[in-house]
């Protein structure tokens, strides 16, 4: 088939799906909703579908939003405002509206059903990208809509190869051999295997191509007949293939350059942990420093980051670490840590194997370990936080293998 790339991306709306609450995330998300909590120093988690998106030309999009939405509101209009309308680019957050009824959005099929307005011909609307905020990895979507569009599908969901023994923790896409969906499961015990692919099955990665009169006609069908339509995985998906539209599983391919394809939903404080401390690894699954894939965020306009060194044992050193910038280590020790914007380490402090976020300070020799700390926060002088888990658990939320996290703007009692 010949290449319509850019038809394709002029004839292409995206829309984002940034509305979750992330409890499982708790305390991050105490503050934020899931999409907008930090990752990798200096970056959002709805980052990297963002920039999945601009990577691939894709630039008319919609950002769903819904709980503890000004965080992410603001980050969006800060870091995001670069599209140009009159060019027909755009990025427009939409919160519930309560079009159709009182409710909420009540699933990811419900929240693109409120505003199935915006997908019509007037807006050059031939085919909807439908993506979650919540997930890192890279991929080019033009790709998949390329593909899409010249097998004249109804229905493209990337799916990632996982093997069979970790598949029962997502959703699961049963295929014949040439990746037409049969079956969508969610969660089931004994996972059905890939055609071909002995041992692994198809993990739905909740990224979707819709034809655009395909998904209208879908959605107010199982309106009209009084069928729930709330969750593309749970009501949508199932229907379309019992009623013979052409579902088919798109193999996602990976824009990591890595061996092992990365896709990760960080659904708990454990995952997002290890998913971080990756990140600073000799050779990371997740690579930042690939400049064929640029990562853009907001940028804060701090000075470059730098360590300092007094008289005596007050040396200030960084080892295997991120340091965003702004961020001052005075004659303090980081080492495999991850520290945000504008964060101060005073002297003989000590952090290591944490994740310190922006605006916060580290007093004189206080030692931190295996932490999380959110923003603006001030650790007392000689205060110690992952060295005794009974006293931390007093005071703080510990999770099973031992993550202190401290929550956003806490205050010490002195």
């Amino acid at each position: 088939m010949q290449y319509q790339g850019s038809s394709i991306t002029r004839d292409t709306i995206t829309m984002v799906l940034a509305g979750g609450q992330g409890e499982r995330l708790y305390p991050l998300t105490a503050y934020r909703s899931k999409p907008s909590v930090p990752f990798g120093g200096k970056y959002r988690i709805i980052d990297f579908t963002l920039n999945n998106c601009l990577n691939s030309g894709l630039r008319r999009i919609y950002v769903l939003i819904q709980y503890k939405s000004d965080s992410l509101s603001q980050h969006l209009f800060e870091g995001w405002s670069i599209f140009n309308p009159e060019l027909g680019e755009f990025i427009y957050t939409l919160p519930p509206q309560r079009k159709m009824s009182n409710d909420w959005y009540l699933g990811t099929a419900n929240a693109i059903h409120q505003n199935l307005n915006l997908i019509s011909s007037d807006r050059k609307c031939k085919w909807v990208l439908i993506l979650s905020g919540d997930h890192i990895y890279k991929m080019d979507y033009m790709k998949m809509l390329q593909n899409h569009v010249d097998n004249k599908i109804d229905l493209s969901l990337s799916c990632i190869e996982v093997p069979v023994d970790e598949a029962s923790r997502f959703g699961i896409v049963e295929t014949d051999d040439k990746n037409n969906v049969t079956k969508f499961m969610e969660k089931p015990e004994k996972p059905p295997e890939i055609p071909g692919k002995k041992g692994f099955s198809f993990v739905n990665m909740a990224s979707y191509v819709f034809n655009a009169k395909v998904i209208k006609d879908v959605l107010l069908e199982m309106q009209e007949k009084k069928i729930r339509n709330n969750d593309f995985g749970q009501d949508v998906i199932p229907y379309m293939i019992k009623a013979g539209y052409k579902v088919v599983a798109y193999p996602f391919i990976d824009e990591n350059k890595k061996n092992k394809p990365y896709w990760k939903d960080i659904g708990t404080i454990d995952s997002y942990y290890d998913a971080s401390m990756d990140l600073i690894s000799v050779i990371p699954e997740f690579n930042l420093y690939d400049f064929d894939w640029p990562l853009r965020t907001y940028q804060y306009q701090f000075p470059p980051a730098k360590t300092l060194s007094h008289e005596g044992e007050r040396i200030g050193r960084t080892l295997n670490s991120m340091i965003c910038d702004g961020t001052i280590v005075s004659g303090g020790l980081v080492e495999r840590s991850i520290i945000g914007n504008n964060v101060r380490v005073n002297s003989y402090a000590y952090v290591t194997d944490s994740i310190i976020m922006n605006n916060c300070k580290v007093g004189r020799r206080a030692r931190v370990r295996r932490a999380i700390i959110d923003k603006n926060v001030q650790v007392p002088e000689s205060y110690e936080i992952g060295f005794d888990p009974t006293e931390d658990k007093k005071k703080f939320f510990v999770t099973e293998s031992g993550i202190v996290v401290i929550p956003k703007n806490y205050v010490f009692k002195t």
